[in-house]
């Protein structure tokens, strides 16, 4: 009886033991797990902020056009690299990916559910308004030759600038929003997949990231990408 004790009491020794051990052993692994888990949290990006970060790369390169609208009145030198290279992102990224997106998925519900319908019907014709500006955009920028190919330049630009700075403030401010009380939110969750999935088919990878690399160096060709020089002096 005193030796069956004695064993019995030796395995829980054991066992206690033990137990701190293998939670020891086990961490590594439970921290790589979450670790691999915060990471992915971190990547993912809601439908809404997947958009309005889109126009980002839109806002940015009407900085840049407003740059070559100030050279072009102040009579000052710019590459025409410039203008086509920003007019090629606004083509590639915003035209023919980001605004489609919207078309495609975003202004069908809209309609379908009869909410903000009128302001819907304006962004479309604005798209197409855009695309007709970036076409005469892409032509002018490829035969500069006198100052009134640059005025009729800076004119297109301006008109593109003006139309685009309130068309993507109504849409993050009032259609993106509006977003959440149309759709259910696993229909919302699942839209930013099909989103996420049309840009690494479109780009072969992720298209974001590889137009604010190319919307950066445009910045830096202009002489823009520093920050602090829009800066005032108070």
């Amino acid at each position: 009886m005193k030796q069956s004790n004695i064993a019995i009491s030796s395995r829980r020794r054991f066992l206690r033991g033990a137990a701190p051990a293998a939670g020891t052993m086990l961490l590594p692994v439970v921290s790589a797990w979450q670790a691999k888990k915060n990471e992915e949290s971190a990547d993912d990006v809601s439908t809404n902020e997947d958009l309005m970060r889109e126009h980002g790369i839109l806002k940015r390169v009407l900085l840049a056009y407003d740059e070559i609208i100030r050279r072009i009145h102040s009579r000052q030198d710019f590459s025409p690299h410039a203008v086509t290279d920003g007019a090629t992102i606004i083509r590639k990224f915003i035209e023919d990916y980001h605004e489609k997106l919207e078309e495609d998925h975003l202004f069908p519900r809209f309609r379908k559910a009869g909410k903000l319908v009128d302001l819907v019907d304006v962004l479309y014709t604005q798209h197409q308004a855009g695309r007709r500006l970036t076409d005469r955009i892409l032509h002018t920028a490829s035969s500069l030759k006198t100052q009134d190919d640059r005025n009729r330049l800076a004119a297109d630009l301006e008109a593109f600038n003006r139309m685009y700075a309130p068309h993507e403030a109504r849409e993050d401010t009032v259609l993106f929003p509006e977003l959440h009380h149309i759709v259910s939110p696993r229909e919302y969750d699942a839209l930013g997949e099909q989103f996420d999935a049309i840009e690494h088919k479109t780009f072969g990878g992720d298209g974001f990231d590889i137009y604010l690399d190319k919307v950066a160096t445009l910045e830096k060709d202009l002489g823009i990408y520093d920050l602090a020089k829009f800066t005032p002096k108070v």
